[in-house]
Protein backbone atom coordinates (compact mmCIF):
# COMPACT_ATOMS: atom_id res chain seq x y z
CA UNK A 1 0.00 0.00 0.00
CA UNK A 2 1.75 3.46 -0.74
CA UNK A 3 2.52 5.59 1.69
CA UNK A 4 -0.13 7.91 0.66
CA UNK A 5 -3.03 5.69 0.49
CA UNK A 6 -1.85 4.52 4.30
CA UNK A 7 -2.08 7.95 5.38
CA UNK A 8 -5.39 8.70 3.58
CA UNK A 9 -7.13 5.24 5.51
CA UNK A 10 -5.51 6.16 8.92
CA UNK A 11 -7.15 9.93 8.79
CA UNK A 12 -10.24 8.24 7.79
CA UNK A 13 -10.10 6.85 11.40
CA UNK A 14 -10.79 9.90 12.66
CA UNK A 15 -12.62 12.10 9.99
CA UNK A 16 -16.56 11.50 9.33
CA UNK A 17 -16.37 12.74 6.01
CA UNK A 18 -16.34 10.30 3.00
CA UNK A 19 -13.51 10.68 0.50
CA UNK A 20 -13.60 9.52 -3.00
CA UNK A 21 -10.21 8.15 -4.70
CA UNK A 22 -10.06 8.72 -8.57
CA UNK A 23 -6.76 7.94 -10.55
CA UNK A 24 -5.48 9.71 -13.46
CA UNK A 25 -3.10 7.50 -14.53
CA UNK A 26 -2.29 3.73 -12.37
CA UNK A 27 1.23 4.59 -12.31
CA UNK A 28 0.55 7.76 -10.49
CA UNK A 29 -0.24 8.73 -6.84
CA UNK A 30 -3.96 9.35 -6.83
CA UNK A 31 -5.14 12.34 -5.97
CA UNK A 32 -8.15 12.76 -3.19
CA UNK A 33 -11.93 14.72 -3.74
CA UNK A 34 -14.56 15.16 -1.65
CA UNK A 35 -17.37 13.19 -2.75
CA UNK A 36 -20.47 15.33 -4.15
CA UNK A 37 -23.81 15.03 -5.53
CA UNK A 38 -21.96 15.75 -8.62
CA UNK A 39 -20.20 13.36 -11.10
CA UNK A 40 -16.33 14.86 -12.00
CA UNK A 41 -14.30 13.24 -15.18
CA UNK A 42 -10.68 12.45 -14.90
CA UNK A 43 -8.40 12.37 -17.77
CA UNK A 44 -9.30 8.28 -18.17
CA UNK A 45 -12.69 9.12 -18.48
CA UNK A 46 -14.01 7.54 -15.67
CA UNK A 47 -16.40 9.39 -13.17
CA UNK A 48 -17.00 9.51 -9.69
CA UNK A 49 -19.54 10.88 -7.20
CA UNK A 50 -21.44 9.90 -4.69
CA UNK A 51 -25.30 9.20 -3.83
CA UNK A 52 -27.16 5.70 -4.73
CA UNK A 53 -26.91 3.88 -8.14
CA UNK A 54 -30.82 2.84 -7.87
CA UNK A 55 -34.02 4.01 -5.97
CA UNK A 56 -33.36 1.58 -3.24
CA UNK A 57 -36.77 2.78 -1.61
CA UNK A 58 -38.18 1.04 -5.37
CA UNK A 59 -36.33 -2.46 -5.23
CA UNK A 60 -37.54 -5.40 -4.44
CA UNK A 61 -35.44 -7.34 -2.60
CA UNK A 62 -32.63 -8.50 -4.56
CA UNK A 63 -30.52 -11.86 -3.72
CA UNK A 64 -27.39 -12.97 -5.60
CA UNK A 65 -25.84 -16.33 -5.02
CA UNK A 66 -22.91 -18.33 -6.45
CA UNK A 67 -23.74 -22.03 -7.11
CA UNK A 68 -20.93 -23.29 -5.07
CA UNK A 69 -22.65 -26.68 -4.66
CA UNK A 70 -23.06 -27.30 -7.93
CA UNK A 71 -21.64 -30.29 -9.42
CA UNK A 72 -19.69 -30.39 -12.88
CA UNK A 73 -22.95 -31.45 -14.95
CA UNK A 74 -25.15 -28.65 -13.27
CA UNK A 75 -22.79 -25.79 -15.22
CA UNK A 76 -22.69 -25.18 -18.83
CA UNK A 77 -19.92 -25.78 -21.11
CA UNK A 78 -17.40 -28.10 -19.08
CA UNK A 79 -15.54 -30.38 -21.31
CA UNK A 80 -12.07 -30.54 -20.13
CA UNK A 81 -10.00 -28.72 -21.18
CA UNK A 82 -12.59 -26.08 -21.73
CA UNK A 83 -13.89 -23.85 -18.65
CA UNK A 84 -17.20 -23.65 -19.81
CA UNK A 85 -19.51 -20.36 -19.62
CA UNK A 86 -18.86 -18.06 -17.09
CA UNK A 87 -21.31 -17.91 -14.06
CA UNK A 88 -24.45 -15.52 -13.93
CA UNK A 89 -23.26 -12.18 -13.34
CA UNK A 90 -24.19 -10.12 -9.72
CA UNK A 91 -26.09 -6.57 -9.91
CA UNK A 92 -24.20 -4.46 -7.52
CA UNK A 93 -27.21 -1.33 -8.45
CA UNK A 94 -29.16 -3.77 -6.62
CA UNK A 95 -26.98 -5.03 -3.80
CA UNK A 96 -27.33 -2.68 -0.62
CA UNK A 97 -25.54 -4.83 2.16
CA UNK A 98 -21.71 -4.79 2.02
CA UNK A 99 -20.23 -7.38 -0.05
CA UNK A 100 -17.52 -8.46 -2.21
CA UNK A 101 -15.27 -8.18 0.79
CA UNK A 102 -11.83 -8.90 1.00
CA UNK A 103 -8.80 -8.19 3.28
CA UNK A 104 -5.11 -7.82 2.25
CA UNK A 105 -1.67 -7.32 4.08
CA UNK A 106 -0.28 -3.86 4.17
CA UNK A 107 3.63 -5.59 5.88
CA UNK A 108 2.90 -4.23 9.41
CA UNK A 109 1.15 -7.36 11.42
CA UNK A 110 -0.22 -4.66 13.18
CA UNK A 111 -2.61 -3.96 10.24
CA UNK A 112 -4.91 -5.39 7.77
CA UNK A 113 -6.36 -3.31 5.26
CA UNK A 114 -10.10 -4.01 3.93
CA UNK A 115 -12.30 -3.33 1.12
CA UNK A 116 -15.67 -4.06 0.47
CA UNK A 117 -18.77 -2.87 -2.12
CA UNK A 118 -22.11 -1.37 -1.62
CA UNK A 119 -24.74 0.32 -3.99
CA UNK A 120 -24.51 3.39 -1.92
CA UNK A 121 -23.19 5.84 0.77
CA UNK A 122 -24.23 6.81 4.09
CA UNK A 123 -22.49 9.68 6.12
CA UNK A 124 -20.30 7.18 8.18
CA UNK A 125 -19.07 3.82 5.83
CA UNK A 126 -16.80 1.81 8.71
CA UNK A 127 -15.23 -1.30 9.95
CA UNK A 128 -15.85 -2.12 13.92
CA UNK A 129 -13.22 -5.03 14.79
CA UNK A 130 -11.63 -5.99 18.36
CA UNK A 131 -10.14 -9.48 20.35
CA UNK A 132 -13.48 -10.56 20.84
CA UNK A 133 -16.66 -11.55 18.77
CA UNK A 134 -18.79 -9.56 21.38
CA UNK A 135 -16.33 -6.70 21.79
CA UNK A 136 -15.63 -5.53 18.66
CA UNK A 137 -14.38 -1.95 20.22
CA UNK A 138 -12.40 -0.49 17.38
CA UNK A 139 -13.46 1.42 14.63
CA UNK A 140 -11.88 2.37 11.17
CA UNK A 141 -13.62 5.56 8.69
CA UNK A 142 -13.56 4.20 5.12
CA UNK A 143 -12.61 6.15 1.95
CA UNK A 144 -15.09 5.46 -0.85
CA UNK A 145 -14.33 5.80 -4.74
CA UNK A 146 -16.72 4.93 -7.62
CA UNK A 147 -15.93 5.25 -11.33
CA UNK A 148 -18.13 5.16 -14.71
CA UNK A 149 -16.98 3.09 -17.36
CA UNK A 150 -17.68 3.14 -21.31
CA UNK A 151 -19.64 5.86 -22.94
CA UNK A 152 -22.12 4.87 -25.25
CA UNK A 153 -22.78 7.58 -27.67
CA UNK A 154 -26.27 5.91 -29.16
CA UNK A 155 -27.73 5.60 -25.55
CA UNK A 156 -25.98 8.49 -24.36
CA UNK A 157 -25.23 6.43 -21.10
CA UNK A 158 -22.37 4.66 -19.60
CA UNK A 159 -22.15 0.65 -20.25
CA UNK A 160 -21.32 0.19 -16.62
CA UNK A 161 -21.47 2.36 -12.84
CA UNK A 162 -19.41 0.81 -10.48
CA UNK A 163 -20.68 0.48 -6.81
CA UNK A 164 -18.70 2.21 -4.31
CA UNK A 165 -15.64 0.73 -3.53
CA UNK A 166 -14.69 0.99 0.26
CA UNK A 167 -11.05 0.85 1.49
CA UNK A 168 -10.30 0.84 5.26
CA UNK A 169 -7.37 0.27 7.47
CA UNK A 170 -7.51 -2.01 10.95
CA UNK A 171 -4.68 -0.89 12.77
CA UNK A 172 -3.74 -1.89 16.43
CA UNK A 173 -4.31 -5.23 15.84
CA UNK A 174 -2.22 -7.93 17.82
CA UNK A 175 0.31 -10.23 15.76
CA UNK A 176 -0.55 -13.60 15.30
CA UNK A 177 -3.99 -13.55 17.39
CA UNK A 178 -7.63 -14.28 15.64
CA UNK A 179 -9.60 -10.81 15.69
CA UNK A 180 -13.53 -10.23 14.41
CA UNK A 181 -15.27 -7.36 12.31
CA UNK A 182 -18.13 -6.48 11.01
CA UNK A 183 -18.44 -3.60 8.64
CA UNK A 184 -21.50 -1.07 9.07
CA UNK A 185 -22.00 0.27 5.60
CA UNK A 186 -25.07 2.14 3.60
CA UNK A 187 -26.66 1.32 6.30
CA UNK A 188 -26.21 -2.18 6.21
CA UNK A 189 -24.47 -4.40 8.74
CA UNK A 190 -22.20 -7.20 7.37
CA UNK A 191 -21.84 -10.33 9.45
CA UNK A 192 -19.20 -10.70 12.18
CA UNK A 193 -16.08 -12.18 10.38
CA UNK A 194 -13.39 -13.56 11.64
CA UNK A 195 -9.75 -13.74 10.63
CA UNK A 196 -6.05 -14.24 11.96
CA UNK A 197 -3.73 -11.11 12.52
CA UNK A 198 -0.22 -11.51 10.52
CA UNK A 199 2.48 -13.26 12.81
CA UNK A 200 5.49 -10.77 13.77
CA UNK A 201 8.32 -10.88 11.84
CA UNK A 202 10.88 -13.84 13.68
CA UNK A 203 7.62 -15.60 15.18
CA UNK A 204 8.00 -19.16 14.87
CA UNK A 205 4.39 -19.46 14.08
CA UNK A 206 3.45 -22.06 11.12
CA UNK A 207 1.76 -20.27 8.33
CA UNK A 208 -0.62 -21.48 5.57
CA UNK A 209 -1.23 -20.00 2.44
CA UNK A 210 -3.47 -20.95 -0.75
CA UNK A 211 -1.90 -20.52 -4.20
CA UNK A 212 -3.81 -19.85 -7.53
CA UNK A 213 -3.63 -18.21 -10.69
CA UNK A 214 -5.94 -17.58 -13.51
CA UNK A 215 -9.11 -18.13 -12.18
CA UNK A 216 -11.81 -16.26 -13.69
CA UNK A 217 -15.49 -16.78 -12.91
CA UNK A 218 -16.21 -20.40 -14.88
CA UNK A 219 -17.92 -23.25 -13.63
CA UNK A 220 -14.52 -24.84 -13.04
CA UNK A 221 -13.39 -21.61 -11.07
CA UNK A 222 -16.45 -21.80 -8.28
CA UNK A 223 -15.94 -25.48 -7.69
CA UNK A 224 -12.09 -24.26 -7.22
CA UNK A 225 -13.05 -22.04 -4.99
CA UNK A 226 -15.59 -24.58 -2.84
CA UNK A 227 -12.71 -26.65 -2.68
CA UNK A 228 -10.81 -24.04 -0.86
CA UNK A 229 -13.29 -23.10 1.30
CA UNK A 230 -14.15 -26.35 2.49
CA UNK A 231 -10.10 -26.59 3.28
CA UNK A 232 -10.34 -23.68 5.46
CA UNK A 233 -13.45 -25.54 7.53
CA UNK A 234 -10.71 -28.16 8.18
CA UNK A 235 -7.35 -26.02 8.80
CA UNK A 236 -6.41 -22.13 9.34
CA UNK A 237 -5.05 -20.66 6.63
CA UNK A 238 -3.79 -16.79 7.16
CA UNK A 239 -3.25 -15.80 3.02
CA UNK A 240 -3.80 -16.58 -0.59
CA UNK A 241 -1.24 -15.74 -3.04
CA UNK A 242 -2.80 -15.14 -6.29
CA UNK A 243 -0.53 -14.66 -8.99
CA UNK A 244 -2.24 -12.89 -12.37
CA UNK A 245 -5.36 -13.27 -14.19
CA UNK A 246 -7.69 -12.63 -11.70
CA UNK A 247 -11.21 -12.33 -13.09
CA UNK A 248 -10.88 -11.99 -16.87
CA UNK A 249 -13.04 -9.21 -17.04
CA UNK A 250 -11.66 -7.95 -20.18
CA UNK A 251 -11.60 -10.97 -21.97
CA UNK A 252 -14.64 -11.51 -24.22
CA UNK A 253 -16.89 -14.86 -23.95
CA UNK A 254 -19.27 -15.66 -25.57
CA UNK A 255 -21.54 -16.35 -22.68
CA UNK A 256 -21.38 -12.58 -21.34
CA UNK A 257 -23.76 -9.95 -22.18
CA UNK A 258 -22.09 -7.63 -24.63
CA UNK A 259 -20.17 -4.57 -22.68
CA UNK A 260 -20.30 -6.76 -19.38
CA UNK A 261 -16.53 -6.05 -18.82
CA UNK A 262 -16.60 -4.79 -15.16
CA UNK A 263 -19.90 -6.67 -13.88
CA UNK A 264 -17.11 -9.68 -14.37
CA UNK A 265 -15.21 -7.83 -11.54
CA UNK A 266 -17.99 -7.81 -9.54
CA UNK A 267 -18.73 -11.17 -10.08
CA UNK A 268 -15.93 -12.60 -8.97
CA UNK A 269 -15.20 -10.40 -6.20
CA UNK A 270 -18.07 -12.02 -4.25
CA UNK A 271 -17.27 -15.54 -5.51
CA UNK A 272 -13.81 -15.24 -3.89
CA UNK A 273 -15.56 -13.37 -0.64
CA UNK A 274 -15.96 -16.42 1.24
CA UNK A 275 -11.83 -16.53 1.48
CA UNK A 276 -11.06 -12.99 0.84
CA UNK A 277 -13.10 -11.80 3.42
CA UNK A 278 -11.24 -14.28 6.21
CA UNK A 279 -7.72 -14.26 5.28
CA UNK A 280 -4.92 -11.86 3.33
CA UNK A 281 -5.74 -11.98 -0.30
CA UNK A 282 -2.44 -10.73 -2.19
CA UNK A 283 -2.26 -10.46 -5.92
CA UNK A 284 -0.41 -9.51 -8.57
CA UNK A 285 -1.05 -8.13 -11.99
CA UNK A 286 -1.17 -10.82 -14.81
CA UNK A 287 -1.01 -9.63 -18.49
CA UNK A 288 -5.39 -9.41 -18.10
CA UNK A 289 -4.64 -6.95 -15.75
CA UNK A 290 -2.15 -4.83 -16.74
CA UNK A 291 -0.65 -5.62 -20.49
CA UNK A 292 -1.17 -2.24 -22.71
CA UNK A 293 0.51 -3.37 -25.89
CA UNK A 294 0.16 -6.81 -25.92
CA UNK A 295 -3.23 -9.25 -25.94
CA UNK A 296 -5.06 -7.13 -23.44
CA UNK A 297 -4.92 -3.56 -23.54
CA UNK A 298 -4.98 -3.22 -19.86
CA UNK A 299 -3.59 -0.29 -18.56
CA UNK A 300 -3.72 -1.47 -14.57
CA UNK A 301 -6.42 1.03 -13.81
CA UNK A 302 -9.44 -0.90 -13.16
CA UNK A 303 -6.89 -2.99 -10.99
CA UNK A 304 -5.90 -0.42 -9.39
CA UNK A 305 -9.44 0.31 -8.16
CA UNK A 306 -10.23 -2.72 -7.43
CA UNK A 307 -7.56 -3.82 -4.89
CA UNK A 308 -5.26 -2.88 -1.79
CA UNK A 309 -1.67 -3.77 -2.20
CA UNK A 310 1.52 -2.54 -0.74
CA UNK A 311 3.66 -0.49 -2.57
CA UNK A 312 2.60 0.86 -5.90
CA UNK A 313 0.62 -2.45 -6.03
CA UNK A 314 2.07 -3.39 -9.52
CA UNK A 315 5.65 -4.60 -7.63
CA UNK A 316 5.69 -5.14 -4.02
CA UNK A 317 6.99 -6.84 -0.87
CA UNK A 318 5.63 -7.32 2.32
CA UNK A 319 6.40 -9.98 5.32
CA UNK A 320 3.82 -12.47 7.12
CA UNK A 321 5.96 -14.03 10.16
CA UNK A 322 8.70 -15.86 9.29
CA UNK A 323 7.92 -15.76 5.37
CA UNK A 324 9.00 -12.28 3.20
CA UNK A 325 7.14 -12.14 -0.01
CA UNK A 326 8.37 -10.34 -3.26
CA UNK A 327 5.71 -9.72 -6.29
CA UNK A 328 7.15 -8.37 -9.46
CA UNK A 329 5.35 -7.93 -12.16
CA UNK A 330 5.92 -9.75 -15.30
CA UNK A 331 4.98 -6.97 -18.18
CA UNK A 332 7.64 -4.54 -17.07
CA UNK A 333 11.48 -4.62 -17.39
CA UNK A 334 13.44 -5.77 -14.67
CA UNK A 335 16.80 -5.43 -16.10
CA UNK A 336 19.27 -3.91 -14.05
CA UNK A 337 18.33 -0.36 -15.73
CA UNK A 338 15.06 -0.04 -14.71
CA UNK A 339 12.78 1.03 -11.87
CA UNK A 340 11.75 -2.26 -11.08
CA UNK A 341 15.09 -3.74 -11.80
CA UNK A 342 16.73 -1.56 -9.00
CA UNK A 343 14.17 -2.05 -6.81
CA UNK A 344 13.98 -5.29 -6.69
CA UNK A 345 17.37 -5.62 -5.87
CA UNK A 346 17.22 -4.08 -3.19
CA UNK A 347 14.25 -5.71 -1.78
CA UNK A 348 16.35 -9.11 -1.98
CA UNK A 349 19.65 -7.28 -0.69
CA UNK A 350 17.51 -6.05 2.31
CA UNK A 351 15.76 -9.56 2.73
CA UNK A 352 18.86 -11.49 3.34
CA UNK A 353 20.14 -8.80 5.40
CA UNK A 354 16.77 -10.08 7.67
CA UNK A 355 17.56 -13.63 7.10
CA UNK A 356 16.74 -14.68 10.64
CA UNK A 357 14.11 -13.00 11.15
CA UNK A 358 12.65 -14.06 7.53
CA UNK A 359 14.29 -17.66 7.02
CA UNK A 360 11.71 -17.82 4.05
CA UNK A 361 11.91 -16.16 0.77
CA UNK A 362 9.39 -16.27 -1.68
CA UNK A 363 8.37 -14.41 -5.49
CA UNK A 364 5.62 -14.07 -7.00
CA UNK A 365 4.63 -13.51 -10.38
CA UNK A 366 2.14 -14.04 -13.15
CA UNK A 367 4.22 -15.57 -16.10
CA UNK A 368 6.78 -17.80 -15.36
CA UNK A 369 10.11 -17.68 -16.88
CA UNK A 370 10.77 -21.65 -16.54
CA UNK A 371 7.76 -23.76 -18.34
CA UNK A 372 7.54 -26.51 -20.30
CA UNK A 373 4.03 -26.65 -21.64
CA UNK A 374 3.53 -25.60 -25.15
CA UNK A 375 1.47 -22.86 -24.88
CA UNK A 376 3.59 -19.32 -23.98
CA UNK A 377 6.82 -21.67 -22.87
CA UNK A 378 9.34 -19.67 -21.00
CA UNK A 379 9.06 -15.64 -20.37
CA UNK A 380 11.69 -14.34 -22.17
CA UNK A 381 10.40 -10.64 -21.79
CA UNK A 382 9.90 -8.41 -25.28
CA UNK A 383 12.67 -6.76 -28.03
CA UNK A 384 11.77 -3.28 -29.09
CA UNK A 385 9.40 -3.71 -32.49
CA UNK A 386 9.01 -7.14 -32.43
CA UNK A 387 6.60 -8.70 -35.23
CA UNK A 388 3.54 -8.17 -32.95
CA UNK A 389 0.76 -7.03 -34.49
CA UNK A 390 1.28 -3.99 -32.21
CA UNK A 391 4.42 -1.32 -31.54
CA UNK A 392 5.63 -2.71 -28.53
CA UNK A 393 8.11 -1.34 -25.83
CA UNK A 394 10.81 -3.10 -24.79
CA UNK A 395 10.57 -5.22 -21.83
CA UNK A 396 13.94 -6.90 -20.81
CA UNK A 397 16.09 -8.37 -17.66
CA UNK A 398 14.19 -11.59 -17.43
CA UNK A 399 16.35 -13.77 -19.42
CA UNK A 400 19.37 -12.19 -17.76
CA UNK A 401 19.30 -9.89 -14.38
CA UNK A 402 16.26 -11.54 -13.12
CA UNK A 403 17.49 -14.99 -13.05
CA UNK A 404 20.47 -14.40 -11.85
CA UNK A 405 19.15 -12.34 -8.84
CA UNK A 406 17.00 -15.01 -7.73
CA UNK A 407 19.81 -17.36 -7.52
CA UNK A 408 21.99 -15.00 -5.81
CA UNK A 409 19.90 -13.85 -3.19
CA UNK A 410 18.69 -17.79 -2.46
CA UNK A 411 15.30 -17.34 -3.40
CA UNK A 412 13.69 -20.51 -2.08
CA UNK A 413 10.20 -20.66 -3.34
CA UNK A 414 8.87 -19.55 -6.98
CA UNK A 415 5.16 -19.62 -7.12
CA UNK A 416 3.82 -18.53 -10.83
CA UNK A 417 0.18 -18.85 -13.04
CA UNK A 418 -0.29 -17.47 -16.61
CA UNK A 419 0.27 -21.43 -18.15
CA UNK A 420 -2.86 -23.09 -17.87
CA UNK A 421 -1.55 -26.06 -15.98
CA UNK A 422 0.41 -27.49 -13.13
CA UNK A 423 3.98 -27.66 -13.15
CA UNK A 424 7.17 -28.16 -10.50
CA UNK A 425 10.22 -28.54 -10.96
CA UNK A 426 12.93 -29.10 -8.94
CA UNK A 427 15.18 -26.88 -7.21
CA UNK A 428 17.35 -25.03 -10.38
CA UNK A 429 19.64 -22.66 -10.95
CA UNK A 430 18.80 -22.70 -14.74
CA UNK A 431 17.53 -25.24 -17.30
CA UNK A 432 21.16 -26.86 -17.39
CA UNK A 433 21.88 -27.09 -13.61
CA UNK A 434 19.54 -28.44 -11.23
CA UNK A 435 19.34 -30.70 -8.44
CA UNK A 436 17.18 -33.91 -7.83
CA UNK A 437 15.93 -33.62 -4.42
CA UNK A 438 13.99 -31.49 -2.22
CA UNK A 439 16.24 -31.92 0.78
CA UNK A 440 18.84 -28.51 1.73
CA UNK A 441 17.64 -26.95 -1.35
CA UNK A 442 20.47 -24.69 -2.90
CA UNK A 443 18.31 -22.87 -6.06
CA UNK A 444 14.47 -21.53 -6.19
CA UNK A 445 11.94 -24.23 -6.84
CA UNK A 446 9.41 -22.97 -9.33
CA UNK A 447 5.73 -23.78 -8.85
CA UNK A 448 3.03 -23.05 -11.40
CA UNK A 449 -0.59 -23.24 -10.86
CA UNK A 450 -1.94 -21.85 -13.78
CA UNK A 451 -5.25 -24.20 -13.63
CA UNK A 452 -7.45 -23.11 -11.09
CA UNK A 453 -10.28 -22.03 -13.51
CA UNK A 454 -9.74 -20.89 -17.04
CA UNK A 455 -9.53 -23.36 -19.85
CA UNK A 456 -6.42 -25.91 -19.51
CA UNK A 457 -3.45 -26.12 -22.19
CA UNK A 458 -3.86 -30.04 -23.22
CA UNK A 459 -3.64 -29.02 -26.54
CA UNK A 460 -1.85 -27.04 -29.55
CA UNK A 461 -2.34 -27.06 -33.17
CA UNK A 462 0.63 -26.71 -35.40
CA UNK A 463 0.03 -23.63 -37.31
CA UNK A 464 1.68 -25.18 -40.61
CA UNK A 465 0.24 -28.40 -40.84
CA UNK A 466 -2.92 -28.17 -38.94
CA UNK A 467 -2.17 -31.76 -36.39
CA UNK A 468 -3.32 -31.46 -32.95
CA UNK A 469 -0.89 -32.33 -30.25
CA UNK A 470 -0.36 -32.62 -26.48
CA UNK A 471 0.98 -29.30 -25.15
CA UNK A 472 3.65 -31.71 -23.55
CA UNK A 473 4.55 -33.28 -26.54
CA UNK A 474 8.37 -33.36 -27.53
CA UNK A 475 9.14 -31.56 -24.72
CA UNK A 476 10.21 -33.27 -21.62
CA UNK A 477 13.19 -31.12 -19.55
CA UNK A 478 14.93 -33.08 -16.68
CA UNK A 479 14.41 -30.06 -14.36
CA UNK A 480 10.48 -31.03 -14.00
CA UNK A 481 9.93 -33.11 -11.68
CA UNK A 482 5.91 -33.36 -11.64
CA UNK A 483 3.59 -31.70 -14.73
CA UNK A 484 -0.55 -32.05 -15.33
CA UNK A 485 -2.42 -30.60 -18.01
CA UNK A 486 -5.55 -32.20 -17.96
CA UNK A 487 -6.84 -31.14 -14.08
CA UNK A 488 -7.99 -28.10 -12.60
CA UNK A 489 -6.92 -27.82 -8.93
CA UNK A 490 -4.95 -25.18 -6.20
CA UNK A 491 -2.17 -25.20 -4.27
CA UNK A 492 -1.19 -24.83 -0.95
CA UNK A 493 1.83 -24.18 1.41
CA UNK A 494 2.35 -24.89 4.72
CA UNK A 495 5.77 -23.48 6.38
CA UNK A 496 6.35 -26.06 9.46
CA UNK A 497 9.42 -23.80 10.46
CA UNK A 498 12.53 -21.94 9.43
CA UNK A 499 13.74 -24.88 7.40
CA UNK A 500 10.72 -26.80 6.21
CA UNK A 501 7.73 -26.22 4.08
CA UNK A 502 4.99 -28.36 2.84
CA UNK A 503 3.88 -27.79 -0.71
CA UNK A 504 0.56 -29.65 -1.89
CA UNK A 505 -1.56 -29.59 -5.02
CA UNK A 506 -5.31 -30.28 -4.89
CA UNK A 507 -7.03 -31.73 -7.79
CA UNK A 508 -10.65 -29.95 -8.37
CA UNK A 509 -13.36 -31.91 -6.71
CA UNK A 510 -10.65 -34.06 -5.01
CA UNK A 511 -10.36 -34.37 -0.78
CA UNK A 512 -6.80 -35.40 -0.83
CA UNK A 513 -3.70 -34.02 -1.99
CA UNK A 514 -2.04 -35.43 -5.48
CA UNK A 515 0.77 -33.81 -4.66
CA UNK A 516 2.40 -33.43 -1.26
CA UNK A 517 6.38 -32.72 -0.96
CA UNK A 518 7.71 -31.88 1.59
CA UNK A 519 10.98 -28.68 0.75
CA UNK A 520 14.00 -28.47 3.25
CA UNK A 521 15.90 -25.77 2.72
CA UNK A 522 19.78 -24.87 3.15
CA UNK A 523 20.44 -22.21 5.79
CA UNK A 524 24.19 -21.95 5.20
CA UNK A 525 24.18 -20.31 1.96
CA UNK A 526 21.86 -17.42 3.06
CA UNK A 527 23.17 -17.30 6.12
CA UNK A 528 27.15 -16.58 4.64
CA UNK A 529 25.22 -14.32 2.21
CA UNK A 530 23.76 -12.30 4.89
CA UNK A 531 27.25 -12.03 6.97
CA UNK A 532 29.09 -11.50 4.32
CA UNK A 533 26.81 -8.14 2.72
CA UNK A 534 26.98 -7.05 7.03
CA UNK A 535 30.88 -7.15 6.73
CA UNK A 536 30.90 -5.58 3.88
CA UNK A 537 28.62 -2.29 4.76
CA UNK A 538 30.57 -2.58 7.99
CA UNK A 539 34.09 -2.32 5.84
CA UNK A 540 32.99 0.55 3.77
CA UNK A 541 32.11 2.57 6.92
CA UNK A 542 35.06 2.34 8.48
CA UNK A 543 36.60 3.23 5.35
CA UNK A 544 34.67 5.88 4.85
Amino acid sequence: MNSLRILVLTTALLLSTTLSVSWEDPYKVPKLELLSPDFAEDSDGFQYGAGLLNDQDEEEEYIYEVPYSWTKDEFTGIDMPSCGDEIEQIDVSRVKKPHQIRLSFTGDPKEMAITWVTNGVSHHEKVRYGLLESNLNFEALSISHQYKWHWNNETNDWEYTSGFIHEALMINLVPGRIHYYKIESNGEESAVVKFIAAPEPGSATPLSFFHVGDVGTFGTSVMVTNDMMERMNEKQFHGMIHCGDISYANKFNHSRPDKAEQKVWDTWGQMVEPLGSKLGYMVVPGNHELDIYDSTHENGTIYSKRFIMPGNERYFSFGVGMVYFVAVSTDESIDANSTQGAWFKNVLTEANENREQYPWLVVYQHRPIYNSNKKHQNWEGREFNTSSRYVNPEIIGWTDNFPYLIVEHNVDLMLMGHVHHYERTWPMKNPETWEESYENTKYPVHITCGHSGKHLYKWYTNRTSGEKFDTYSFNDPGWVASRSNGYWGHCELDFIDKTTVEHRMYRMNEKTPTERVVITRSISSSKILSASTALISTLLLLLH
